[in-house]
């Protein structure tokens, strides 16, 4: 992944966007149309009247007047013995039908099993893992109230390498809380710069932590911070996300501070409808916005939640090629890495009742900006507001916090 932190050079750049030629959003998410219903109305068979128009003839030959039968008594036992055929015939077609029926019930089924397991098999295949959970030893314990609420930090290096192994200092750091009865997220974002305590390390921004010792010692940063259990860790390199907007039909971002920088775009106030490429120039930016690497990480918010919107449309969680497509453009060229144990298929499955109205986005609480000798430029913890998000994390309980979520629109 190149540097998300400048803008690329004349090998990585690309056009940027004419922001008075906005395109408009595309549906790609609806169902295809359904074909049109056919009603079939069954004609009698001719053989079934030769046979009816045989019957009566015989029996009005041989039989009339025997015990007082007229010949009207003699056509309604006849009429009854034909009618007594077809129903026959009705039912054996009907057995037909809905063997037919029931067969092609068992292909779909199939059908939809073999492409679960093999979208299972993709998952494993592609997914890396490797060992991002610390020892639990001297690690903050589960409080009981949170039951099987799960904290995940998701993370993106700003390494050169396209390596999610080599250590570089983390450019992304998210948050990810899922509640016990997996009916609402929140989404915390730390700011790279929030001047934290490093275990082993002093004092530094947060993300020297990923520099120092990985993913392990980030964790152990976090937990520290918020007194919080931090379950699995995730981290993806955002080209794979870029090609995920893609798949989805682009997405609607609000821009809510114009900037013009390079390969990150030239954009105005306003909504704008952004391919992959264009969206991950619009998350990288940090330069000209007000508050830097805090707005960028309002911005990188934002796209996560436009994604999930689209994504978790039914139009595209029930289109086999898109569903196919989506996981190939999270997990392909090893462009995932979790923790051991993390059960990225149930989890997935736990959460398909999500709405999106049930996700919230909140920034790390801080009092404002400072400079440090050798930190440089810190993010100023804000110290009773950390430790109330951390009891909010720690009992799944975000109610009593008084920190407001980001207005994302």
């Amino acid at each position: 992944m190149t540097d998300p932190n400048e803008p690329a050079g004349a090998d990585g750049a690309h056009d940027a966007p004419d922001h008075h030629e906005a395109t408009e959003a595309r549906d790609d998410d609806l169902l295809p149309p359904r074909g049109s219903e056919r009603h079939h109305t069954g004609a009698p068979s001719p053989s079934d009247d030769g046979a009816a128009t045989s019957a009566v003839g015989a029996t009005g030959a041989t039989g009339s007047g025997l015990d007082g039968d007229t010949d009207a008594d003699l056509d309604d036992d006849n009429d009854n013995d034909a009618d007594g055929e077809e129903p026959k015939k009705k039912a054996g077609c009907l057995k037909v039908g809905c063997l037919t029926l029931l067969s092609m019930a068992l292909v779909a089924v199939l059908a939809v099993g073999g492409f679960a397991a093999y979208l299972n098999w993709k998952l494993d295949n592609n997914i890396q893992r490797s060992n991002m959970i610390p020892d639990s030893a001297g690690q903050p314990t589960r409080r009981a109230e949170a039951g099987d609420a799960l904290n995940i930090l998701l993370m993106g290096s700003d390494s050169r390498s396209t390596n999610l192994n080599d250590a570089s200092r983390s450019d992304v750091i998210q948050l990810v809380h899922i509640s016990d009865d997996r009916k609402s997220v929140q989404v915390i974002h730390f700011p790279r710069d929030l001047y934290v305590s490093i275990p082993g390390h002093g004092k530094n921004k947060i993300n020297a932590a990923y520099a120092y010792g990985g993913e392990q010692l980030l964790i152990l940063t976090l937990q520290n911070l918020l007194g919080i259990k931090i379950d699995h860790a995730a981290q993806i390199g955002f080209e794979g996300f870029a090609k995920l907007t893609d798949t989805v039909g682009g997405v609607d971002l609000y821009v809510s501070q114009p900037y013009s920088e390079g390969s990150f775009g030239t954009w105005d106030v306003g909504w704008h409808h952004m391919n992959g490429q264009q969206a991950l120039g619009f998350v990288r930016e940090r330069h000209q916005l007000k508050e830097g690497d805090i707005d960028r990480g309002r911005n990188q918010q934002a796209w996560i939640k436009a994604v999930m919107a689209k994504t978790l449309k039914a139009g595209t969680l029930l289109n086999p090629v898109k569903l196919n497509t989506i996981v190939d453009d999270l997990t392909a060229d090893k462009n995932l890495r979790v923790d051991q144990d993390m059960p990225v298929q149930s989890l997935g499955f736990s959460l398909r009742n999500l709405r999106m109205g049930n996700v919230s986005f909140y920034t790390a609480p801080f009092t404002g900006f400072g400079s440090d000798p050798v930190a440089g430029s810190i993010d100023i913890v804000d110290e009773p507001k950390m430790k109330e998000l951390g009891n909010a994390v720690a009992t799944d309980d975000f109610s009593k916090y008084t920190g407001s979520a980001n207005p994302l629109r």
